[in-house]
């Protein structure tokens, strides 16, 4: 229930103030407020074309638009009040730009002509006696961090308002409150510090610090704030991220001048480089998921309202988080690219090894699985040193594990392309389909994959390593057994290999002196033209695709800070954006930040 005055002045205009009889009753349905002008008959909102709440009372106002704010009570408490875009309301004297609590008491100024006090009828009239916009009574416990930055007219003094200031800057609440003539700095600060290492955060600290900036801006600022905000961070992190793809890019050896050797990079080597990288990445899918969450309750809202097909400034707003969401998804596509680029031209280089390198050396023994990299037989060390590094590389920076998997993925991929495509090469001119190749190259495989099962990656590898092992198996196979296997049967044996690679492994397979491939090899002729034109190396280019992951985002914005590195930098950048408004003040009002008092 909302009782009203109309204030003096001002010229008439026709609004309206609508209220739902079930908002007068004790109805376990949502109810709706809607305040503003009158719709015409038979008008319809939204995507799904639902009517427009019909209205019936008017208010007298020049500056009352046809959909002015919503009043929302359901069957729980508190009711919420949401204005409309551009519309003025106040709520406790305090200009009203988001959706926020309204409890009894509480007064809703509409422009500059009516004011109301709100009194909920589901509560039976035992609502408090003192209304909440009234000063608080001496000795009485200030609000929350947030009233530092309200109202300063309130009737609280100067100490308490110190005091409630202090503890704002010094808490360990999830919360960043800014102008927004201080946005561009604070989020200048935070790419800034995330670029260059400062402040020891977390690893996902940068995305937590951006992410309280984007509740900030949904939650407090204007309606059309939050576009602007998505854009400029988004911006300001590719900027960053393109940065560091051109320092690493410099500093890799082909860039070196002529004369200098090149030198391998080594595991070490390539996770320090990655890690800015990887560290992007991981913050940025958190972020995109944050922000999409924010969208999608912006859509929503507007959905309700009605405003999402007739508001032409919220399209374009949507239209710009659009845009900004389009770049965050470049930036985790770009850094994904340039992570796996650098750890497979790594792999490039040790992989060889294991097809040439044989694991039953004098006295050493196999080890079994869950083994150490450092039992593993010499030549699989390096290989295992890259996923190893990788393994460890996604950890530390707390990677989506969505894309931990996408990455070993097609570092898998990449190492089955690579290693098939060099057992192709190897057969052509010279004797190495053998047996007993066959059997060690088997036995390598089976080490690299028993100790990928033992880091949890055993499933992956196994589906993206698996036309390899058919390819070995084959040459495996018995040489009196494969004498007498016929095409169609090894055909069915080996589905994943092509009639063009099955025909050359058996035709350069080594059956011993002045044997010749039995007839019963050859391809019959349905499958001949396949034989002879198709390829018998695999493409880089048929790799997975990188898919984003879906869900809600994993940074933990509520309860307090309990990171010590995370608070240090939340204190200060709360302390920075003082600064900043401070430097506003003439000289002789400025003052440094209050000190908490002594419990």
């Amino acid at each position: 229930m909302l009782s009203g005055e109309r204030k003096e002045g001002g010229s008439p205009r026709f609004g309206k103030l609508h209220l739902p009889v079930g908002l007068w009753i004790n109805s376990p349905r949502k109810q709706l407020a809607k305040l503003g002008r009158r719709w015409p008959s038979g008008n319809s909102s939204g995507r799904g074309g639902s009517p427009a709440p019909y209205v019936d009372t008017f208010l007298n106002a020049p500056d009352i638009l046809p959909r002015h704010c919503t009043v929302r009570a359901g069957p729980e408490h508190p009711a919420m009040v949401r204005p409309s875009r551009g519309a003025p309301v106040t709520h406790n004297g305090c200009l009203l730009l988001r959706e926020a609590e309204l409890h009894p008491g509480d007064l809703l100024g509409l422009g500059e002509h009516f004011l109301f006090m709100y009194k909920d009828p589901r509560t039976g009239g035992s609502g408090p006696a003192r209304p909440p916009w009234l000063p608080a009574r001496p000795g009485a416990p200030p609000p929350g961090p947030g009233w530092a930055f309200s109202c300063r007219l309130c009737g609280r003094g100067l100490q308490e308002r110190g005091e409630a200031l202090a503890a704002y800057l010094d808490g360990r609440e999830p919360v960043l409150r800014f102008r927004p003539r201080e946005e561009e700095a604070l989020l200048g600060e935070i790419v800034r510090a995330a670029a260059t290492g400062a402040g020891d955060l977390p690893p996902l600290g940068p995305a937590t610090l951006l992410a309280l900036c984007v509740q900030h801006s949904a939650r407090e600022l204007e309606l059309g704030h939050l576009p602007r905000l998505l854009g400029r961070l988004a911006r300001l992190i590719k900027e960053a991220v393109w940065e560091k793809i051109k320092e690493i890019g410099d500093r890799q050896p082909e860039n070196h001048p002529e004369g200098v050797p090149e030198v391998p990079l080594t595991p070490e080597a390539v996770s320090v480089e990655l890690r800015p990288l990887m560290l992007w990445m991981a913050n940025t899918t958190e972020l995109l998921s944050f922000v999409q969450e924010k969208v999608l309750e912006m859509e929503k809202e507007a959905d309700q309202e009605g405003d999402l097909s007739s508001d032409p400034q919220l399209c374009n707003d949507l239209e710009l988080c659009d845009e900004a969401m389009a770049l965050l998804d470049e930036v985790i596509m770009c850094t994904f690219q340039q992570s796996v680029y650098y750890l497979t031209k790594t792999l490039y280089s040790t992989l060889p090894a294991l097809l040439d390198s044989n694991p039953f050396t004098a006295g050493a023994e196999l080890p079994g699985p869950g083994a150490e990299l450092e039992a593993m037989p010499p030549g699989l060390r390096p290989t295992l040193g890259v996923f190893q590094a990788a393994l460890e590389l996604t950890s530390q920076c707390e990677l989506h594990p969505d894309l931990v998997s996408q990455t070993f993925g097609y570092l898998f991929f990449f190492s089955n392309a690579s290693l098939l495509n060099s057992l192709m090469e190897r057969g052509q001119g010279r004797p190495f389909y053998q047996w007993s190749r066959a059997v060690q190259i088997r036995t390598n495989l089976d080490l690299v994959l028993d100790w990928l099962q033992g880091a949890g990656l055993g499933d992956i590898a196994t589906e993206f390593f698996r036309k390899l092992s058919m390819a070995v198996n084959l040459l495996c196979v018995p040489r009196t057994s494969l004498l007498k296997a016929s095409w169609s049967s090894l055909r069915m044996d080996h589905p994943t290999l092509t009639p063009a690679q099955l025909h050359h492994l058996l035709s350069h397979y080594q059956l011993g002196p002045g044997l010749q491939p039995p007839a019963a090899w050859d391809p019959p002729p349905a499958e001949r033209e396949a034989v002879d034109t198709g390829d018998i190396f695999e493409s880089f280019s048929s790799h997975p695709p990188l898919i984003l992951p879906l869900g809600s985002s994993r940074l933990r914005l509520t309860g307090p800070v309990t990171n010590d590195a995370l608070h240090r930098e939340l204190r200060r950048l709360r302390r920075l954006l003082w600064d900043l408004e401070q430097q506003e003040l003439p000289a002789n009002y400025r003052h440094g930040p209050p000190v908490a008092a002594s419990p």
